[in-house]
């Protein structure tokens, strides 16, 4: 891969990230997007704005799928994936648990993933064969190989009706099966990212877009976890049920999940 790729996709979310802290620490201009519970501010659209700019202006021919704007299809094999700031809802909320994340596609295969937490200056990044990274030491997910050594993360959707109940509803199993804990930190790039370092177990939500879970996908995978939709199979760039783990556990999340 070049490294150019890496270089610009590293540089967009470190000023994406500075964007991020400039309107943090001021006024965050929110405004509903699909609903009230789904939100959007200036922050977003100017850092999706930031990230867009420079791959444009270095890979002019390339594909861009993002959050907030509609982009014109080229014939090129690439496609960045782009979540100017995921997290939104924290961020509006000033709490302080939000990210950017970019990841690069090449004929429907995950080469290059970064998600950046400015609040914490952590830099995760994986490069699809080369291992996943923070701040540039190794990372791996967890060894635990069992519900009460794991510690689960999981995200809730827009959505208030059956998916919210069904959430709700293994949210009790896996206490009932007597996991560590259950955390829900509402920035699924970064509940990705904890997987991959190895800060919890296992993972998973209902429909995801594919902003939401690209860069860390492959940061799970080159950790040495597994990642699927809530059947098992493959995921695939496109909005899905996700389940990520340290694939010690794999599929007894699946097996409680499954039937809800």
């Amino acid at each position: 891969m070049s490294l150019d790729f890496k270089q610009i996709a590293i540089k967009a979310a470190k000023q994406a990230g500075e964007i991020h802290k400039k309107y943090f620490e001021g006024d965050t201009q929110t405004k509903e997007k699909s609903s009230s519970f789904d939100l959007i501010t200036i922050a977003d659209t100017e850092a999706e704005k930031k990230v867009v700019e420079l791959i444009k202006n270095n890979f002019p021919e390339h594909n861009i799928l993002a959050e907030e704007g509609r982009y014109e299809k080229t014939d090129s094999n690439y496609c960045w994936v782009i979540d100017p700031l995921d997290g939104t809802n924290n961020f509006s909320f000033g709490i302080p648990m939000f990210c950017v994340s970019i990841a690069l596609v090449k004929d429907n295969q995950l080469i290059l993933g970064v998600v950046y937490d400015v609040m914490r200056d952590e830099l995760f990044l994986a490069e699809r064969g080369k291992g996943a990274y923070l701040n540039n030491k190794k990372i791996k997910v967890s060894d635990a190989d069992s519900f009460d050594k794991s510690l689960l993360i999981t995200g809730f959707y827009y959505d208030r009706g059956k998916d919210m109940i069904g959430n709700l509803e293994a949210i009790k199993v896996f206490f009932q099966k007597r996991v560590v804990g259950i955390r829900r930190l509402g920035a699924a790039a970064l509940d990705l990212c904890y997987i991959a370092s190895g800060r919890a177990t296992g993972f998973w939500e209902f429909k995801l877009s594919p902003w939401d879970f690209a860069a860390g996908k492959l940061l799970v995978e080159e950790a040495g976890g597994k990642i699927t939709r809530k059947d098992g199979q493959e995921v695939k760039i496109e909005s899905s049920y996700i389940v990520a783990s340290n694939g010690k556990i794999h599929q007894r999340i699946i097996d409680v999940i499954s039937n809800l």
